[in-house]
């Protein structure tokens, strides 16, 4: 199991720098205090986008006061997804606060209709 871990996530990097083709759509869900002010378009795997895959991601996010992100942890979703939907969290940018909050984002990844 652990070998098969290690080539998904040799594939997903790999599937970053391929931009990717049709129409395939992300939907990203906060629940917390804080509201996003910059948010990346995650990029879509190439492998799912492939086999017109969907999945959903769970991330628990340390936001620092600045609006930064200081740490991500995966809650639970499909590990196709799980690099796109870090990487995308990863630049988004909260708005500012007096202390780190800890932001649950949600990313539903589906194909769409070419």
């Amino acid at each position: 199991m652990r070998q098969g871990s290690g080539i998904l996530i040799f594939l997903l990097a790999a599937a970053q720098l391929v931009l990717p083709g049709g129409s395939f759509a992300q939907q990203l869900k906060v629940e917390g205090t804080r509201k996003i002010v910059v948010q990346a378009q995650s990029v879509y795997p190439a492998v799912a986008r492939k086999m017109h895959m969907s999945g959903t991601v769970r991330l628990l996010v340390t936001v620092a006061p600045k609006g930064n992100v200081v740490h991500t942890e995966e809650l639970g979703g499909s590990p196709v997804f799980v690099q796109a939907a870090l990487v995308a969290v990863s630049k988004a940018k909260w708005e500012p606060a007096t202390e780190a909050t800890k932001e649950i984002v949600e990313i539903k990844f589906q194909p769409g209709t070419d």
